[in-house]
């Protein structure tokens, strides 16, 4: 029986990773264009290329030098050679297909850009299907590749014994992995948009995508290398280790008993064939409304999921799961796995509420643009805000209707049932970024306007996508890290009954040193919550020096050639390029090792000081909770705000409220100066920085109770 969940998993993924291959294919197979679009194109994939290149080399010297450390380090506490060599192995596995989940959403994009900008010749319904299609393969190989992985390293952990904690190795690379390729694509593509809009739109009165400017082609390549290569490493990460904590915690729960650590494997499994039908039900229909069009896959794949979900279970696990006290039926499970897809469709209809320009936040920000710069600003903020209220307390909803029925497992397969649904949800944020390009290479090559007629609605529809996918990855954050919380506790029981630390060996007084009462939990409490505030403050300020670098230059190239204006003169494209480049390489490294760095020195504070024998533990524990709480908050807040800031542009654009070059649309280019970073850089990089932590306790685990 384990053997065939085994190989109809490993048969899952490669579906998953041959309709990718297949549909790549077909996609490469149509017309790229005249000439100059090529042209356009080539240079857009030269950019992202080089970039990448250069990034995943520094992370990789990153990567090498913490596998080391993490063999070193559990050789030092005894842990044995093989123990360390599996966590070091994972770590390394996690990271490489992580990264290669990024290459893979670069690479897919600079190909259907240009070819959805032809197809935008032919009509709404050619452009949607090759735009859908290019983030399809995008999100079937992010997800083939992290089922695929995730499974062959647990048939490799489970023929060692004591090895299946180290799939926690493989959850810590892909995040790693994650924060960096989010945090540099995310300050790279922000930087480059912001100061091309900045003296583009402003100074010099020039259209968006205007091949006048010498930051366009940075732009386009920002969209690449940020909207689509680092959001597929980011939900890489988000499905790869919301999977292994719910393993983790099968493992810890219900010893001995390899289905309920299957279980999750098998899911996600079942929901890849889902999420491929899916996609074939995205056509546009007689209203042409591409939102439609693309809502319409996506719920018809929820509804297969939701049937495979229940298909697997009562065959699976027919009468349920039984350890000691600790009984979950049949039933129970399946309501688990049912809150799991209610709270993704409800992230998805809260974020499409407040991101799009059919409904009224986003109006209301274009509104407040007909009074001014800063009253644009304030009704952002105040939309952001708002606009945690709904998701936060639809994923308190689903922590609590899925731990009444489930316990701490059934929490687990919700979060994996909502992450079971990537496939078809980065298809449609994969989306975005191919259409933005599209249009940028429509404005460029100087296509017939009636082109842009079609890229520039797709666009639009795109911004809300990529919100709504972002509203999603961090909702499932909220319920993964409680799970991975959950295995931290567990799994300092068991270290400690391995170590002979007979203090923590009962669950019970372990529990109780988690107490609101205790200043070091409380410590840990406050250094959690800062945490996202001050990434996020890194990642803002990251952005803010860049784009600053990114107008100097374009206005010195206005003011030392004057030709480019004329159209006599072409600007220095690369320039920009490499200016960002670097900018985005150097501004990374900081903020995004914080997150590792924070729960060790919190270990070594409480191991070197010994304010209190379990001082450690409790301030680790706290800041686990810390970061959870305004994580979610400050991410949910930016990505939407972001979101609702970017559309309240792109409705003036559309002849509301003055329409384009009015005054509302100069405000509201401000807005969506302070919301691109907001909403593309800080705000999704919390989202792995939440895991990061909880992974990076969980790897502790030893050192704090030996």
């Amino acid at each position: 029986m384990e053997q065939m969940l085994i190989y109809f998993t490993l048969g899952c993924a490669a579906l998953a990773i041959l309709y990718g291959v297949i549909t790549r294919k077909s996609i490469l197979a149509l017309p790229a264009g005249t000439e100059k679009m090529q042209e356009i194109a080539s240079a857009i994939e030269e950019g992202a290329k080089a970039y990448m290149n250069r990034q995943y080399t520094t992370i990789a010297v990153t990567a090498v030098v913490l596998a080391i450390t993490l063999f070193v380090a559990y050789m030092m506490i005894n842990k044995g050679m093989l123990f360390a060599s599996f966590m070091t192995g994972g770590f390394l596995m996690g990271a490489i297909l992580s990264g290669l989940a990024g290459y893979v959403g670069m690479f897919v994009s600079v190909k259907a850009n240009v070819r959805t900008a032809e197809a935008a010749r032919s009509g709404m319904a050619a452009a949607l299907s090759v735009a859908f299609k290019g983030g399809a393969i995008t999100g079937m190989l992010v997800v083939g590749l992290a089922l695929a992985g995730v499974t062959l390293f647990y048939v490799l952990a489970k023929s060692y014994e004591g090895m299946i904690p180290t799939l926690a190795g493989v959850a810590f690379g892909s995040s790693l992995i994650s924060v960096f390729a989010r945090l540099g694509g995310g300050i790279f593509t922000k930087a480059a948009d912001v100061g091309a809009d900045l003296v583009g739109k402003i100074e010099a009165g020039i259209p968006e995508d205007d091949p006048r400017n010498p930051g366009v082609i940075a732009d386009n390549v920002g969209d690449n290398v940020g909207d689509c290569a680092g959001m597929a490493a980011d939900l890489f990460e988000t499905y790869a280790v919301t999977i292994v904590a719910s393993m983790l915690l099968g493992h810890l729960l219900f010893a001995g008993n390899s289905l309920a650590i299957l279980y999750p494997l098998v899911l996600s499994g079942a929901a890849i064939i889902a999420s491929i039908i899916g996609t074939y039900f995205v056509k546009v229909g007689a209203d042409n409304n591409p939102m439609k069009a693309l809502y319409k896959g996506f719920y018809v794949a929820t509804a297969l999921t939701t049937f495979a979900i229940f298909a697997v279970t009562n065959l699976l696990l027919p009468e349920g799961l039984t350890q000691g006290a600790t009984v979950i039926s049949n039933l129970n499970l399946n309501i688990s796995a049912l809150v799991g897809i209610v709270v993704t469709l409800g992230s998805v209809w809260i974020t499409d509420y407040y991101t799009s320009t059919e409904y009224g936040p986003v109006r209301y920000v274009a509104k407040a643009s007909e009074t001014g710069h800063g009253t644009n600003v304030i009704a952002g903020l105040a939309v952001g805000m708002k606009a945690t209220a709904l998701p936060v307390i639809l994923i308190c909803f689903g922590i609590l209707a899925s731990f009444m029925v489930g316990n701490l497992y059934g929490v687990g397969i919700a979060a994996v049932a909502m992450v079971s649904m990537a496939g078809i949800v980065i298809a449609l944020d994969a989306f975005g970024p191919i259409t933005d390009n599209a249009g940028g290479i429509a404005e460029m090559a100087e296509m017939d306007p009636e082109v842009r007629k079609i890229t520039d609605p797709l666009d639009a529809v795109g911004n809300t996508t990529k919100a709504v996918t972002k509203g999603y990855a961090i909702g499932s954050a909220g319920l993964a890290a409680i799970v991975l919380f959950s295995s931290y506790v567990m799994d300092l029981n068991s270290a400690a009954i391995e170590a002979g630390n007979t203090a923590l060996a009962s669950m019970e007084s372990l529990k109780a040193l988690f107490s609101l009462s205790d200043p070091f939990v409380l410590v840990g409490l406050f250094i959690g919550g800062l945490i996202p505030y001050l990434f996020g403050a890194f990642a803002m300020e990251a952005v803010g020096k860049a784009a600053g670098s990114v107008v100097e230059e374009v206005r010195r190239q206005f003011r030392e050639m004057p030709g480019i204006m004329a159209g006599t003169q072409k600007p220095d494209y690369a320039r920009c390029v490499d200016i960002v480049t670097a900018s985005a390489l150097k501004e990374m490294m900081i903020p995004a090792v914080l997150p590792v760095a924070v729960p060790i020195i919190l270990l070594l504070l409480g191991k070197t000081f010994d304010m209190n024998q379990f001082a450690a533990v409790k301030m680790i524990g706290g800041l686990l909770v810390g970061s959870i709480v305004t994580g979610l908050f400050v991410g949910i807040s930016m990505t939407s705000g972001g979101g609702a800031w970017d559309n309240a542009k792109k409705y003036i654009e559309d002849g509301n409220c003055g329409g384009k070059g009015s005054f509302a649309h100069q405000a509201a280019i401000t807005g969506d100066t302070v919301g691109d970073p907001y909403k593309d850089t800080a705000g999704p990089a919390i989202n792995p920085v939440i895991k990061i932590l909880n992974l990076v306790a969980l790897l502790l685990v030893p050192f704090l109770v030996s």
